[in-house]
């Protein structure tokens, strides 16, 4: 059972990884890319905690979430302020380059 746990820990990861790699026009799918790979590496460490009986990993766990939620919250923000000016949610490689 905890191998198969682990298994689709690592899809998750590695779907977001390619999900980051893969898309780079989409601001708000990368965003969403990098909180599955947040949750990915949250479960990896739940499921360890649980099968070495330690509750670390649950505590990196909590803090892991927690930087999660900053982050969606800062990266909404920008978002935000990136629509305001630009009109729209896309990101050109041209805006990469300066």
């Amino acid at each position: 059972m905890i191998n198969q746990l682990f298994i689709c820990s690592y899809v998750l990861f590695i779907l977001s990884l390619f999900g980051i790699i893969l898309n780079r026009q989409n601001l708000i799918i990368t965003l969403i890319c990098i909180e599955m790979l947040l949750l990915a590496s949250n479960i990896n460490f739940v499921i360890s905690s649980v099968y070495l009986d330690d509750i670390l990993g649950q505590v990196y766990a909590f803090f892991i979430l927690a930087l999660g939620a900053a982050e969606s919250a800062l990266g909404l923000g920008i978002l935000i302020s990136f629509y305001r000016v630009r009109k729209s949610m896309t990101l050109h490689f041209s805006l990469l380059k300066h």
